[in-house]
C-alpha cells in the first residue's frame, strides 16, 4: 500500500494533466463505464462519502470528506483507490481542489470564448487557487481578480498567485458587481447561501463557473442567470438536481427545465456552439476523484 501527501498528489499531477484526465473520465462516464452510487450525506452535509468504479479496469476510490465552514481548511478528506493486487492511500483535500479545478478547466475550454484574457475569481478560500489554475491552462488569460468578502485575504492569494503566474497581472477587490462587469471568465467558489450577482451586472457574452454551493439550501448564481443563459452544463444531471440549490431553485420555479441541463459527457462528445452567457454549475461527482487516483497510481 502507498501512502500518498499532498505535495505528492501535487508534484505528480499537474494541473494540465488533471484536467486530460478528468476529461477522458468523463468521457468514460459517457460510455457507461462507471458505477457512480449516490453521494452519502451525513449530519446535514458535514461527512460526505463518494465512490466509483470503473468496470473496464476494474479499479475503483472511495473518499471520505469532513466539511467545516467555519474552519481552515473547510475540507478535510481521504482518498482509497484500489487496482488489481495495489493499494492507494492519499491526501483527499487536495484530490479534491485539484479535480475541482480540472473539471472547471474541462468546461470552461468547452464553453468559454477563445480568447477570454479576463478571469474574476469569487472567493478566496482553498478551492480558490486550482481554479485560477485550470483557467489559465485553457485560456489565454492575462488578467486576474481576486474577490471576497475579506479584502485581506483576496489580497493575500492575489500576491501568492502573482508569484506562481508571474506574467499574469493579479489584483484583488471586494465589490464583486466591479469585478464581474468587464469578465471573460468567471469562477465562483464560496459557501454563500444566495446569489453572488444579478444576472444584469454580467456582461452579454461570459461563462461562468460554480463550484461553491453543494447543498440544496447554497446558492452562487441567480436563477435568471440560468434562465438566459445559451447552456447551462453540468456534472451530471442526477446530482446537480439532487444537490445544486442553484439548479433546484431554477427548476422549482420554471426558470429553466430538466431538458435544459446539458450534461458534462456528452456535451465532449457533441460540443455545444457557445455564443452569449453560459454557465457550468459542478457538485462534483466520483469519476473525477477516480481520474486523479488512477493518474497518481500511473505515475
Amino acid at each position: 500500500m502507498r501512502v500518498l501527501s499532498a505535495d505528492d498528489v501535487r508534484r505528480a499531477v499537474p494541473m494540465s494533466a488533471a484536467i486530460d484526465a478528468v476529461r477522458d473520465a468523463f468521457r468514460e462516464l459517457a460510455a457507461g463505464n462507471f458505477v457512480l452510487p449516490p453521494r452519502q450525506i451525513f449530519g446535514d452535509g458535514a461527512v460526505l462519502v463518494m465512490s466509483a468504479y470503473h468496470s473496464p479496469t476494474g479499479t475503483a476510490v472511495v473518499k471520505k470528506i469532513g466539511i467545516a465552514l467555519d474552519q481552515v481548511p473547510a475540507i478535510r478528506a481521504t482518498l482509497i483507490w484500489t487496482g488489481r493486487g495495489e493499494q492507494l492511500v492519499a491526501d483527499g483535500s487536495s484530490i479534491t481542489t485539484l479535480r475541482t479545478g480540472a473539471v472547471v478547466g474541462v468546461a470552461t475550454a468547452l464553453l468559454a470564448p477563445a480568447d477570454a484574457t479576463r478571469l474574476t475569481v469569487i472567493g478566496s478560500g482553498a478551492q480558490a487557487p486550482d481554479q485560477v489554475r485550470a483557467v489559465l491552462a485553457v485560456r489565454p488569460i492575462a488578467d486576474v481578480t481576486v474577490t471576497g468578502r475579506s479584502a485581506g485575504r483576496a489580497e493575500a492569494l492575489a500576491l501568492e498567485l502573482a508569484g506562481e503566474f508571474p506574467a499574469v497581472r493579479f489584483t484583488s477587490s471586494t465589490d464583486v458587481d466591479a469585478a464581474v462587469a468587464d469578465a471573460h471568465v468567471i469562477c465562483c467558489a464560496t459557501s454563500s447561501s444566495s446569489p453572488l450577482f444579478a444576472a444584469d451586472a454580467l456582461p452579454a457574452t461570459v461563462h461562468v463557473n460554480a463550484i461553491g454551493a453543494f447543498r440544496p439550501s447554497m446558492r452562487e448564481l441567480p436563477r435568471e442567470l440560468l434562465a438566459c443563459a445559451t447552456t447551462v452544463l453540468v456534472d451530471q444531471r442526477e446530482a446537480a438536481l439532487e444537490e445544486s440549490g442553484e439548479v433546484i431553485d431554477a427548476v422549482r420555479a420554471g426558470s429553466i427545465t430538466i431538458d435544459d441541463l446539458v450534461e458534462l459527457g456528452p456535451a465532449l462528445a457533441d460540443p455545444p456552439a457557445p455564443s452569449g452567457r453560459t454557465v457550468f454549475k459542478s457538485v462534483g461527482v466520483g469519476c473525477q476523484d477516480w481520474a486523479i487516483a488512477a493518474a497518481l497510481a500511473g505515475r
